[in-house]
């Protein structure tokens, strides 16, 4: 049988600039800065420091220098190729929809599985704050849950907006812990710096790919902004200063400051309690939710997007293709993706599993996501561009981001034979 390749149908930029509504340049950095910052800098700064001490750094220094092409490279290629597949359509594009299908299912599956982490991040603050135990950490992550799939019933641009808010929120509040804790930071606290040994380093990398994670998800929603081929970069630009910069001053403070209390569950309330005193741990509890809800509406609303994207495509079932089009809302495709993570919750809830397994397995979905994407972006822009050459920096890294990974790349692997499996049945069957 021949296999026929069905072309997505991408929105054109012109279309949309002469639209009322779409996504801002102010927007999209603030879904990227919600995307890519969020939940990394209440939790992982601790996790790093306990895998490598001081020298986890040198693994924030490194994804912060590797974001700047791997954002670059997916903001080129959703401003050449708008739509809503993202990652799954410019792969799509480069090697078929074998390749398409099971991409795209290792992001839209990585969603749900990371959700309950997140939600347990900033569950974690607010028992710090008001007490409760196990039961304030379950009963925030899944509040917050809901109140991200409310918001994102209403269409990108309404979630777009709150996130703009948030962002602003969240800038101010990271400032005023890193700067009013400064003062109090040693040097002392940097030895010893490798106290694991300098291969701890990769270990740190692969948690700390959860913080960088982001870059690709907003080329979900490329065709939802007003002029993708000139907001999109813009956007992506912006965003990668603001996260490189406060990324690496929240870990730097962290060290300097706490010193081996920088390995504790909650260092962000802890740089507001020493720079600012007063109700710090309540502060920071409210920090936390905010990035996690920025974190998770962004996620959510790309996830919901691709879901449609892949249905349109035959990756998934067709009835979640309701939604794929430009300004439509994929109301289908995130009611699959809330379903799927209120399940992922439950099952934390019974077994009691924590948040670092959830993170690696994520983690490694979105490192075999940035591969593929990577990978496409070389047959796709043109040759001699810097988007080509962001593109082959990018795909070097990534191969090095996939050994630090680890076992946790057998999860993406599971996902790819049962893309792999839904596609050949349904050609079989003469769907496609």
């Amino acid at each position: 049988m021949t296999e026929t390749i069905t072309r997505p149908q991408a929105t054109s930029p012109a279309t949309l600039a002469t639209g009322a509504r779409g996504l801002t340049t102010a927007q999209g950095a603030a879904l990227y800065v919600g995307a890519v910052l969020g939940t990394g800098v209440i939790a992982l700064p601790a996790l790093a420091a306990q895998a490598a001490g001081p020298a986890s750094l040198i693994a924030w220094l490194g994804l912060v220098l590797l974001s700047v092409p791997l954002a670059m490279t997916f903001a080129a290629l959703g401003a050449r190729h708008p739509d809503a597949g993202g990652v799954s359509t410019y792969v799509r594009l480069a090697f078929g929809p074998r390749a398409a299908a099971a991409i795209g299912w290792c992001f839209y599956f990585a969603v749900p599985a990371g959700a309950p982490a997140a939600g347990l991040f900033a569950g974690a603050y607010v028992e710090a704050a008001v007490g409760g135990g196990q039961r304030t950490v379950l009963l925030t992550a899944a509040a917050l849950m809901v109140a991200v799939t409310a918001v994102n019933t209403f269409g990108v641009t309404v979630s777009g907006r709150v996130q703009l808010v948030l962002a602003v929120v969240l800038v101010t509040l990271l400032l005023a812990a890193v700067l009013s804790a400064a003062p109090h930071g040693d040097t002392a606290n940097l030895r010893p710096f490798a106290p694991h040994g300098w291969l701890a380093i990769a270990p740190a990398a692969a948690l700390l790919v959860w913080s960088f994670a982001g870059w690709e998800a907003i080329t979900h929603l490329a065709a939802d902004f007003r002029r993708p081929e000139r907001d999109l970069p813009r956007a992506a630009t912006i965003a990668v200063v603001v996260v490189g910069v406060l990324y690496l001053s929240v870990a730097a403070a962290g060290i300097l400051v706490l010193g081996p209390q920088a390995t504790s569950g909650a260092p962000l309330a802890r740089l507001l309690e020493i720079g600012l005193g007063g109700p710090a741990s309540a502060l920071a509890a409210a920090a936390a939710v905010l990035m996690t809800f920025g974190t998770m509406n962004a996620y959510y609303s790309s996830a919901a997007k691709l879901g449609a994207a892949l249905g349109r495509d035959g990756a998934l079932p067709g009835w979640l293709a309701r939604g794929a089009s430009a300004g439509d809302v994929p109301r289908r495709s995130l009611a699959v993706t809330s379903g799927l993570a209120t399940l992922a919750m439950v099952a934390v809830a019974v077994t009691g599993t924590g948040a670092e397994p959830l993170v690696l397995l994520t983690t490694g979905m979105f490192v075999a996501v940035y591969g593929l994407g990577t990978a496409a972006a070389l047959r796709l822009l043109p040759k001699g561009t810097a988007a080509r050459r962001h593109a082959m920096v990018a795909l070097v890294a990534v191969v090095g981001l996939l050994a630090a990974t680890g076992w946790y790349l057998v999860w993406p692997l599971v996902i790819t034979a049962g893309a792999l499996l839904y596609h050949r049945r349904r050609h079989r069957a003469g769907a496609v």
